[in-house]
């Protein structure tokens, strides 16, 4: 099985929070252990491309142009 790169990974989370969703929810759908969920979410944060409210995790404008940009490139 191929490993998923970190761009592959954070695309996915990208994906799973676009409607917004909870962390439990973003690491069972992304395949992800908690400790590995934290750190991607925290660097999508930092980056501004998933905000946090109220205990859910939501893609931000910014976050979709990046999802889109890495799907463009992958192809």
């Amino acid at each position: 099985m191929k490993r998923r790169s970190r761009t592959d990974i954070a695309v996915d989370i990208l994906r799973v929070a676009m409607n917004g969703a909870k962390k439990t929810h973003i690491v069972y759908e992304v395949n992800l252990n908690f400790n590995i969920a934290q750190k991607y979410l925290e660097l999508l944060k930092e980056k501004e491309l998933i905000r946090h409210e109220n205990g859910v995790f939501i893609t931000t404008d910014k976050g979709k142009v990046f999802q889109e940009m890495a799907k463009e490139l992958k192809l």
